[in-house]
Parts: structure tokens; C-alpha cells; sequence
């Protein structure tokens, strides 16, 4: 049995549980098929405990097994053809197509979490290409949506950290390269698997560090100094044989600065990772410190080692913004916003306010164009510092560029 952690937000109450829920120790909690009626039983469920697991077969299968009840659904298949399906064990979950509905973003955390963990599997590069493919689809469609949904997990919960900080690289990265560097599709693709497999080599140690209070041990920052030679190695023995991607990989934290035009393909995917997961980190919180603000996580990626500004840095800063979509900022009028849409520069984005003048939540978002004068902003807030509860599938429509929203 292979365990992977799933999100507690991931378990519908009043529904029945489509696979088995696990302890960390493989201990079953409950049956597939059981209902949790309530949050309060289910906290009971999980006791003293602060993660939940379920076997990644059940996981997949399940996965396998809703997608084809979709695209019978959209293939207008009969009522009773759709009735008679059935989950069978051994189905190979990659060769379901790529749902083109609306992102699931909790679930996407967690297929890459499985993905990344189960190294051992057969399909590996298969599972990787599809979810690298939808990444890319949410990212080409909707790339202000995108970032909304990956910052604010990034900066919201850390117990899926290893995944979310592989999708939140992997787009960022995307963006820069197709917005901003014009590579070709190939070379974005590249780059994108590059950054969501960056840390193979260290999944399980990167998540258990994003929870431990102590700082790293002395075999905990060997594996660390490790990790990139150890997860090109791995992706190797996975079937890897694209060079470019290996380099990348392989080089990640130690490229050196410098012009990208004097450095190999390679290199030059290394570098623009390197700035990208610098930013990635310094956003999400640990248990053992708090985020830095993303306008200072940005403006740490511009400059290079010799504070001199980072081509790779200032690409990926035009491509998200100095303000990204899912940050917080102050007003002029003093009221707090979230970012919504990426503006015309990168310091006038689109938000929605949150909290009025006056500190009271305004219930209903109010949208505002900070590239007017009126609603400039004055400040980056921190994450920590609202306490106001946010509902991604409320907010995500208002990322979607609309001439009737403004």
C-alpha cells in the first residue's frame, strides 16, 4: 500500500467517501462508501493527527473513473450506458482524455502530489505530460485565474506544499516564457515539466520541513544539497532522456547570473526556475516563520546575487506582476483588496476590495482599476494580516478579463 495525504477541504460531507480514509500509519478510518455527516466528525475521525490518507490506487482509479462519467456525459451517452460503468481495478488512469471543464484546484493538488510521491510507477511520465498539459490549458485560458488560485494556496496552507510550489514554478515559469522571452511551445513545455519535477528528489522531506518548527538537521540539509543531482537521476531511471530538461533540472539552484543568451538551453530554463522557486518560497508560510509579502518576494527575484537586475527575475515580473493576482494591497482609500486580473504595467492591476475604509468586511467584492488615481495602491499587504475568509470559487470569476466589470 502507497499512502498519499489528501486536502481535508478535498472531503465532501453528506456525501459518501469514494475511497477509504487512512492514517498515517495505513490504519483505516473509514470505509469507502461511508458518509461523514459534518466537519466535527471528521475532526474526531482524525483525532490528534494532522494529515488524512488514502491509498494512491483508490485515488487514481477513483479519478479514472469520474473523468469517464464526464465525457460519456458530454458524449450524450445513454442514461443506462452510463449506469452499467464501472470502476475496474488495473485501469491505467492516463489514458482518460484531459477534462476541458473549469480547474478543480484541490484536486489538481492533489494528483501532483501523488504524482511527485509515486516514483515508482510505470505511467509515470504519462501522468506527468497530462497534468502538465492541463496546467498549461488553465494558464493559456485563464493565466490570471491561474495565478489567483495558486498564490493564495501557496500562501494559505502548507500541507500540500511540495505540489502546490511545483504548479505555482511551472506556471509562473510558462507565463515568462510565452509572454515575455517568446520561446517556442516545445521549449515552454520543456521548462514547465522542468519546474513541476524540480524537487523530486526530496518531496516528502520538502513537505516535512514546511511543518517542523527546528531547522534542518545535518542529514536533512545533506539531502538538501542533494536534491536537484538526486531528482535528474531519478527522473532518468523514470525514462527522462530530453537533456534540456535534466540539465534544468539538474542545475537548478546553482546557475550562475549572467546575460540568458550566454548560457545553454539548459541553463537558461535552470535560471529562470531558480528565480521562480525563490519567489515561491519566500511567499509560502512554514511552521517555523512567516511569508514575506510578494512584493518583496519580487523585488528579491529581480536582483541577482550581485544586486544587479536578473533577466530571468524581470521577465517573470512582467509576466505575473510586481502585484500578482491573489495577493493583498492597501488603497489610497484605505480599504484592502485582492488582486484579480494583471494590469496594463506591473503595478496597476485589477482588484477586488475586500475590506472597506472603515475595517469591515464588504460582504459583496467591489471592483476597482487601480490604474486610476483615485485607487492607487499604497502598500502590499500580508496574507496573515486579513482575516478575511476566501472563497476561491466566488473570486475566480472575476479574474476572467470582462469589459463588463469595469
Amino acid at each position: 500500500m502507497r499512502l498519499i495525504s489528501v486536502s481535508l477541504d478535498s472531503i465532501r460531507l453528506g456525501e459518501p467517501l469514494p475511497y477509504a480514509l487512512r492514517d498515517a500509519t495505513g490504519t483505516l478510518l473509514a470505509n469507502k462508501g461511508y458518509v461523514i455527516d459534518n466537519k466535527a466528525e471528521l475532526e474526531k475521525m482524525i483525532g490528534k493527527g494532522f494529515e488524512i490518507f488514502v491509498d494512491i490506487v483508490d485515488a487514481e482509479h477513483h479519478r479514472s473513473y469520474v473523468n469517464r462519467l464526464h465525457h460519456m456525459v458530454t458524449e450524450n451517452k445513454s442514461l443506462g450506458t452510463i449506469a452499467k460503468t464501472k470502476v475496474v481495478p488495473g485501469v491505467d488512469p492516463t489514458r482518460v482524455e484531459v477534462d476541458d471543464g473549469p480547474a478543480d484546484w484541490l484536486d489538481l493538488q492533489v494528483q501532483v502530489n501523488a504524482l511527485l510521491r509515486d516514483t515508482s510507477s510505470p505511467n509515470f511520465l504519462q501522468r506527468l505530460d497530462r497534468l502538465n498539459h492541463q496546467l498549461r490549458r488553465h494558464a493559456q485560458r485563464n493565466p490570471n485565474g491561474t495565478l489567483f488560485a495558486l498564490f493564495h494556496l501557496s500562501a494559505s496552507e502548507i500541507r500540500l506544499y511540495s505540489a502546490t510550489h511545483a504548479m505555482l514554478v511551472s506556471v509562473m515559469c510558462g507565463l515568462a516564457a510565452r509572454e515575455v522571452l517568446n520561446w517556442s511551445r516545445e521549449q515552454e513545455s520543456t521548462l514547465c515539466r522542468a519546474a513541476l519535477t524540480m524537487n523530486i528528489g526530496m518531496t516528502d522531506l520538502q513537505d516535512r520541513l514546511a511543518m517542523q518548527i527546528a531547522a534542518p538537521t545535518s542529514e536533512q540539509r545533506k539531502q538538501i544539497d542533494l536534491h536537484a543531482s538526486r531528482s535528474a537521476q531519478l527522473l532518468t531511471e523514470l525514462g527522462v532522456t530530453d537533456q534540456v530538461w535534466l540539465e534544468a533540472v539538474r542545475n537548478h539552484h546553482k546557475v550562475s547570473p549572467g546575460p540568458l543568451a550566454s548560457m545553454s538551453e539548459g541553463l537558461r530554463m535552470a535560471r529562470l526556475i531558480q528565480r521562480a522557486d525563490m519567489f515561491g518560497a519566500r511567499l509560502a508560510p512554514r511552521a517555523s516563520r512567516v511569508p514575506t509579502s510578494p512584493a518583496a518576494a519580487m523585488q528579491a527575484s529581480y536582483f541577482d546575487e550581485n544586486r544587479q537586475v536578473d533577466e530571468a527575475g524581470a521577465a517573470l515580473i512582467k509576466a505575473v506582476g510586481i502585484y500578482s493576482p491573489g495577493s493583498f494591497v492597501r488603497l489610497s482609500t484605505n480599504e484592502v483588496a485582492i488582486v484579480i486580473q494583471r494590469g496594463i504595467n506591473t503595478t496597476t492591476p485589477k482588484v477586488a476590495v475586500l475590506i472597506n475604509r472603515d475595517g469591515i468586511p464588504t460582504g459583496e467584492p467591489i471592483v476597482r482599476d487601480t490604474a486610476l488615481r483615485d485607487y492607487r495602491i499604497v502598500a502590499s499587504v500580508p496574507h496573515r494580516d486579513v482575516k478575511v475568509q476566501i472563497n476561491l470559487q466566488r473570486l475566480l470569476p472575476l479574474t476572467a478579463a470582462s469589459d463588463r466589470l469595469w
